[in-house]
């Protein structure tokens, strides 16, 4: 979680497409995994096609990429799919997503083309290490554990996040008594509820009713329907739902227990501070945002990348 618990990426979210139909918000399925699951296969996986968003390349940062690298005119990334919104395939299978999105600007940038290979989530980081990957994108929490390991370029910040009926005036601090549907076996169910839960009956209070379900497609849906009066999600989830039911939805809240999402590199790899500047620039050009936008996710924008930002 973040905040110093269980990593939010080790929850795979199978959630490849969003639509609202006769006022009901229908997803794709979702389940949750482990680091050592999720689809694709080993270190080295396979190429798969992607979204784009152009971005002109800047000589003056695109200088700063490490030769090896620059001589091959790739970035070679390890990618494991799915997570929605950040990064899944699209019906026709190509890979999309805001994480999709903002690294293929990053790459545009740094004038490389973005190889994305498919890996099983928890092979990315000993890629990196062996030379397999240039860099890792799959909505990796900045941990101070793994910056032992390898290099953090920080890009966005996400935590857990509720969302409620247009006001219905549910206050995640103060929910005694409400039902509150979620995704089944999720750090929400396991650990956040649960937790919530007992501060209410250990001051007397009715209890949280928590309501699972086996996809968070339900559990949305549950919330849109008033079969519950709030949902709990990790954010970017939270956020991108809120924006495809087109007003059915709005935050319960504020984000909170949140953490960096950051890309890694190879210990000690000039190609951190290329990837730095890189995002700086796209900050600064207002591309980021754009992309952020794109996705509903703008709450979780940074104004400053770093490396190695890890909070816990």
């Amino acid at each position: 979680m973040l905040g110093g618990k269980q990593d939010r990426r080790a929850k795979i979210w199978r959630v490849a497409a969003v639509f609202v139909a006769t006022g009901a918000l229908a997803l794709s399925g979702c389940a949750s995994g482990s680091d050592s699951g999720g689809s694709g296969g080993g270190g080295g996986g396979g190429e798969s096609s992607t979204s784009s968003a152009p971005a002109e390349k800047v000589e003056a940062i695109a200088n700063t990429v490490p030769e090896a690298i620059k001589s091959s005119g790739k970035l070679v990334i390890g990618v494991n799919i799915p997570y929605a919104p950040n990064e899944f395939k699209d019906p026709e299978g190509k890979i999309v997503g805001f994480d999709v999105d903002l690294m293929n600007a990053i790459a545009g940038t740094l004038g490389l083309t973005p190889e994305y290979r498919e890996a099983d989530f928890a092979k990315i980081i000993p890629s990196i290490q062996g030379g397999t990957f240039n860099v890792g994108m799959s909505s990796f929490t900045d941990s101070k554990e793994r910056e032992q390991s390898v290099d953090f370029v920080t890009y966005f910040s996400a935590g857990t996040l509720w969302a409620q009926k247009p006001g219905a005036g549910i206050d995640p601090e103060n929910a005694c008594g409400k039902k509150v549907a979620v995704q089944a076996t999720t750090v929400q169910e396991t650990d956040e509820l649960p937790a919530r839960s007992k501060k209410c009956t250990d001051a007397g209070k009715p209890a949280i009713e928590i309501v699972p379900f086996d996809s968070q497609d339900a559990a949305t849906n549950a919330v849109v329907l008033g079969q519950a009066d709030a949902m709990s999600a990790d954010s970017p989830v939270t956020l991108y739902a809120i924006k495809q039911t087109n007003g059915k939805l709005e935050q319960a809240g504020e984000t909170f227990d949140s953490a960096p999402y950051g890309w890694p590199v190879a210990k000690g790899s000039p190609l951190a501070q290329s990837l730095l500047q890189a995002l700086e620039h796209l900050i600064e050009t207002g591309k980021y945002k754009e992309i952020a936008a794109n996705w509903g996710l703008e709450e979780g924008m940074i104004d400053k990348p770093v490396i190695n930002g890890a909070v816990s």
